[in-house]
Order: structure tokens, then C-alpha cells, then sequence
């Protein structure tokens, strides 16, 4: 399993944060985490957020772009975990346009509402856009497509709405 990761700038309360994401080699949504900052801590945090959603699904390799902090994390990694659980690193900045193309979407998406007063809401909205994108994109279990189907799903995870 490839992972593509990388992440975005954010308009919070004024101040620029970092919206980092994970998707697979097809391009399904991993996870995603909110910080305000962009540090080797942070990337940590988000690559441990991101393996515990996956539990099952382990990445082989991870691809970045050519930030400094994911190769630290991911080599603290690999001395952990042993040789044979060892994840590769490829940094190469044009083999990860398969996050970059995904980040446009989420943009495009945000870009109407002008940022966020909030963290709490800006982690609140991005979870609700990153769910609908899943659902849309047919991501989910058992998935056919079309409308009658995502309202069916929505339906099951929200019953009070229905």
C-alpha cells in the first residue's frame, strides 16, 4: 500500500494553519489532521493518527514532497518497528501529485468561505466536508452510486436528521 502525504495552508482566526492528509495509491481519503504548526511534532502526531485509522492497511511506502520533518518521522519510524515492518520514503515533488490534485478539490471547496474564526470550528467543518468528499467519491463499504444511495447512507449515520 502507497500513501501520498502532505499538507495545505488553512485560513483559521487570521492565521494561517496546516491541514495534513493522507490518501492512498487510488486516491482514497486516509485521514486528515489540523495543526498550527508545521514541525516534525506535527507530523508525527498526524502519521500515528493516520496508522491507527488504517490499523489493517500499513503503508509500504509513503510519498512526500521534500519537507525535512517527514523524513525524521518516518526514520524514527522504521528504527522502531524493526526491518521487517520498515516503511520506504520516496520525496519526490512531482510523484505526489495525487495528494496536491486532492488538496484542490478541498481548496476549492473553502475558498467561498473565506476561512475560519475558529480551530474548533474549522476541525468540525473540514470533518464534515472530508465525510460527504468520502461518501461522494464512494469510498465507503458496500457502495453504489448515485443520490438515493448517499441519502440512504447519511440517513444511517445521522438518524436524527432523517
Amino acid at each position: 500500500m502507497q500513501w501520498h502525504v502532505d499538507e495545505a495552508y488553512i485560513r483559521v482566526g487570521g492565521r494561517w494553519c496546516y491541514l495534513w492528509r493522507a490518501v492512498d495509491q487510488l486516491g482514497q481519503s486516509i485521514d486528515f489532521r489540523l495543526t498550527a504548526r508545521r514541525n516534525a511534532k506535527a507530523a508525527r502526531a498526524f502519521l500515528q493518527q493516520a496508522r491507527e485509522t488504517v490499523r489493517l492497511y500499513q503503508p509500504l511506502t509513503i510519498v512526500t514532497d521534500k519537507a525535512h520533518s517527514y523524513a525524521k518521522v518516518i526514520s524514527e519510524n522504521n528504527d522502531r518497528l524493526g526491518p521487517e515492518h520498515t516503511i520506504r520514503h520516496v520525496d519526490r515533488k512531482y510523484l505526489n501529485n495525487r495528494i496536491e490534485s486532492n488538496h484542490a478539490a478541498i481548496k476549492q471547496r473553502l475558498r467561498p468561505m473565506r476561512g475560519f474564526q475558529t480551530m474548533a470550528g474549522a476541525k468540525a467543518a473540514l470533518a464534515g466536508i472530508e465525510t460527504f468528499r468520502t461518501i461522494h467519491t464512494g469510498q465507503f463499504e458496500s457502495c453504489r452510486t448515485g443520490v438515493e444511495n448517499e441519502i440512504d447512507f447519511v440517513a444511517k449515520l445521522f438518524p436524527e436528521a432523517a
